[in-house]
């Protein structure tokens, strides 16, 4: 190799070196000639050549490499073998631990080099040029003074095969012109893109360009190490892509950034101009909102602390600069305070007898909710108070509560407001936000009032069981304490508003599923209304009132086009339905109007009246079978009273005596409670078994096993005391229960039968099972006398004080 042609190299190109290790491209010779001169397969060295550890770039053959060096064994390895022309090994280090570093931290590839020359700088720093002639493998080191000394062997790579193949030579002519494109892409004025296009032959295409590219030390020795040309240029090429990707996208950034700030500053010259024309006009943005506020507040009618806190807050505004975010919060919010309705009532209807008929045309049955609206309106009349009771409707779904609302506010005529509880878990939905926090908005509540518009609603908070009390963003049904309080709405504070609001003249009338999830400081405050399920008769009127005539307007069909018999609705509500409400019986009859729309669309002949044997092609088979009670007596069977979130259901009890040692059994998937109540009864009946011709003895030697059917459903509750003890004594005894009795009651140690809830229910599911006779506790008589007449029709009671009464009436001699 002659110097005096690289020399001709450093003259045609610029070096520069920023950093120890960084390089920029060296011109070199174009042409197959310039290839071959460039590099130096096997050259003549030695087995042990001396080793310079590099940090921060690898060497590639054929390259022309300047490094500043800082080390002074590095220093003393290229003055000396400069002065021979010998052959050195560039191996990377590892880890920039020490100058001599061990076999351990260098990596087993490196390259072999010359050292062209050292260049003492004006600086006072020393530059090294090194030009990589092949690859080689290194072996042990084998001297350490004074510097590396390695033993070197050919390496299994890409230089030292010696042999191109076709697709080296493509790979290479493709990588060049992806580089190339890329320096381009990126507004790079490089001076060697000229050299770069011109260059022939694989190697110095791909090896070249790996020198130039930009990447981490340890992804550049894994391409020097690699076996083919081909497999080099391929990992250049994903590179080169990858990195072209990431200059679009700094691009784009850059490109939004800049027409972000170029928008901003348009923004700010036109507002500028704006004030300036809007001074020499006579006014400016501030002036004219401020205006604007103090227009409608004029002719607002609120309280005079209402009054001061809206001047304090104008003040504010007109002190806030208008290119300040706050204005606009600040404006956004006496809007607010405008919007609302302080002393704005609507009409309301003062005719008990026009709300009656309101209220029986959209809703049948519910007698005690429509007599107490008609007290309210009375004692409004009477008293001229505009103060609302809170009323909670509670009930089963499906039984009209929230509809119920709707049509309250229908019938006294005022507006109506609807706001759904369920999930709320965060205190600042009831109360609002303060309007500290960015995003700051008003509660619920009085959202609902300026949707309203007047400050004398139906206001209705649906599903109030189901807020989610008592975590870590406050208790929202803490919160509802204040503005569900007759004593304490008048001054109710939203932290957004942060100022006192009269929810006073307010209905208010929640609704829930089940009182259990509410705070009982909630209960205490709200006068609660069952709503109970409804009974045959009633669904049925139900059904030919509203159901049958929405359903077919929904359709498309007129009411007098189709008919539903009462055969075909009992069916329908006997067969396809178990609830206490009529959801699922107007799904049902939905169901059946659409598949005569499909019909009548495909232009078959539809019959008017509606027949039982089509139910089953459109509903399929009945879903549940019609709870009855048994035919005749039996033995250790008895029907006893429960109640579910659908309403009420009979519930069997099974029991049976089998040889043993006294252990009493369960199961049909008990709760807790429930397995008490059989332990009560069998205690009470072990120590009282004589009064009830039991051998005590039997006791000793005789299991006993209670079973409740269906066992997939869970049960709990203490009312099935009293059945099971029944059961208990008909299987000790084997006398025969009444299959025509069913009972419900709590029982004690003592053998009392305590009162249990959910009476009309249990009623209502006897007679839908062909119950005849009910035995309840004494205490209970008093829910039985408060239920309306018609629903007990057909049954007839029997009040107990103690368990063993109720022996005499059910079990058979």
């Amino acid at each position: 190799m002659k110097h005096k042609y690289i020399d001709e190299f450093f003259q045609e190109a610029g070096m520069s070196c920023d950093a120890p290790g960084k390089i920029e491209l060296v011109a070199v010779p174009n042409g197959d000639e310039g290839e071959d001169m460039m590099f130096e397969p096997k050259p003549n060295c030695g087995r042990v050549v001396p080793i310079l550890p590099m940090t921060g770039n690898v060497l590639f053959p054929g390259t022309i490499t300047p490094i500043a060096v800082t080390r002074d064994t590095s220093l003393r390895l290229l003055r000396e073998n400069a002065e021979t022309n010998s052959v050195i090994g560039v191996v990377v280090q590892r880890e920039e631990t020490s100058a001599l570093p061990p076999r351990s931290k260098l990596y087993d590839i490196g390259t072999l080099a010359r050292v062209v020359r050292v260049i003492d700088m004006p600086n006072g720093d020393t530059l090294g040029i090194l030009h990589g002639l092949d690859s080689f493998k290194l072996g042990r080191i084998v001297s350490r003074s004074p510097y590396l000394h390695g033993e070197q062997s050919p390496a299994d790579n890409a230089d030292c095969r010696g042999v191109l193949t076709p697709q080296d030579i493509e790979v290479g002519k493709l990588l060049v012109r992806k580089y190339i494109n890329y320096i381009k892409s990126i507004n790079n004025k490089d001076l060697n893109i000229k050299v770069i296009r011109e260059l022939k032959g694989p190697r110095m295409q791909i090896n070249l360009v790996a020198s130039q590219i930009e990447m981490d030390t340890n992804s550049k020795q894994q391409i020097l190490e690699m076996a083919t040309y081909a497999d080099r240029g391929a990992a250049l090429m994903a590179e080169i892509e990858s990195m072209s990707s990431v200059e679009v996208l700094r691009k784009e950034i850059q490109e939004k950034t800049r027409a972000s700030m170029d928008k901003q500053q348009r923004e700010y010259f036109l507002n500028q101009q704006m004030h300036v024309i809007q001074e020499e006009l006579g006014g400016s943005p501030v002036d004219f909102d401020t205006q604007y506020l103090r227009d409608r507040a004029e002719h607002m009618k609120w309280p005079d602390y209402a009054r001061d806190h809206f001047e304090r807050e104008m003040q504010k505004l007109q002190r806030t600069p208008t290119s300040m975010p706050d204005y606009v919060v600040q404006y956004n919010y006496l809007v607010f305070m405008l919007d609302l309705p302080w002393d704005k009532s609507g009409n309301y209807n003062t005719d008990l007898l026009k709300a009656r008929r309101s209220m029986d045309g959209q809703h049948f049955g519910l007698d005690k909710i429509k007599d107490r609206v008609l007290e309210m309106m009375a004692v409004l009349n009477l008293t001229q108070q505009r103060k609302s009771p809170v009323l909670c409707l509670v009930g089963p779904p499906g039984t009209g509560k929230t509809s119920l609302g709707k049509s309250i506010a229908h019938a006294l005529e005022r507006e109506y407001v609807r706001v759904a509880l369920g999930g709320v878990h965060d205190e600042a939905e009831i109360r609002g936000h303060r309007r500290t926090y960015v995003g700051a908005m008003p509660g619920r509540i009085i959202n609902g009032m300026v949707k309203a518009g007047v400050n004398n609603p139906v206001f209705v908070l649906d599903e109030i069981d189901k807020v989610q009390a008592n975590n870590f963003s406050g208790d929202p049904m803490a919160a509802l304490l204040e503005a569900l309080d007759p004593e304490q709405n008048k001054a109710f504070h939203d932290n957004y508003l942060d100022v006192d609001y009269d929810l006073s003249k307010v209905l208010f009338i929640a609704t829930a599923n089940s009182l259990q999830g509410i705070h009982p400081a909630l209960l205490d405050r709200m006068e609660i209304i069952e709503v109970s399920g409804y009974v045959l008769e009633e669904k049925l009127e139900i059904a030919k009132r509203f159901l049958v005539p929405r359903q077919l307007k929904e359709s498309g069909f007129k009411r007098s086009d189709y008919t539903f018999t009462d055969e075909v609705l009992t069916h329908i509500i006997e067969n396809y339905t178990r609830e206490s409400g009529v959801r699922q019986l107007e799904q049902q009859i939905g169901k059946v109007v659409r598949n005569r729309a499909v019909r009548h669309e495909l232009g078959e002949k539809n019959v008017k009246k509606v027949k039982i044997s089509e139910l089953q092609p459109v509903l399929g088979l009945p879903i549940h079978q019609t709870e009855r009670a048994g035919s005749k007596p039996a033995v250790a069977v008895v029907t006893g009273l429960a109640w579910t979130q659908t309403g009420g259901t009979i519930l069997f009890i099974e029991a049976c005596t089998s040889k043993g040692k006294g252990n009493l059994s369960m199961t049909g998937n008990l709760g807790d409670v429930m397995k008490e109540s059989a332990t009560l009864a069998y205690e009470y009946l072990k120590a009282n078994a004589q009064r009830f011709d039991i051998d005590p003895e039997m006791f000793e030697c005789t299991n006993i096993h209670i079973h409740v059917p269906e066992g997939a459903t869970p049960k709990d509750g203490p009312s099935a005391g009293i059945t099971m003890f029944t059961a208990m004594v008909s299987a000790f005894t084997g006398r025969k229960v009444r299959s025509d009795f069913a009972m419900s009651g709590e029982i004690t140690l003592r053998g009392a039968v305590t009162p249990v809830g959910g009476i009309r229910e249990k009623i209502l599911a006897a007679k839908r099972a062909n119950i005849t006779h009910i035995v309840l506790s004494s205490e209970n008589r008093r829910d039985v006398e408060d239920i309306p007449q018609h629903y007990l029709e057909g049954v007839e009671f029997y009040f107990i004080d103690e368990m063993s009464e109720v022996l005499p009436l059910v079990l058979v001699d």
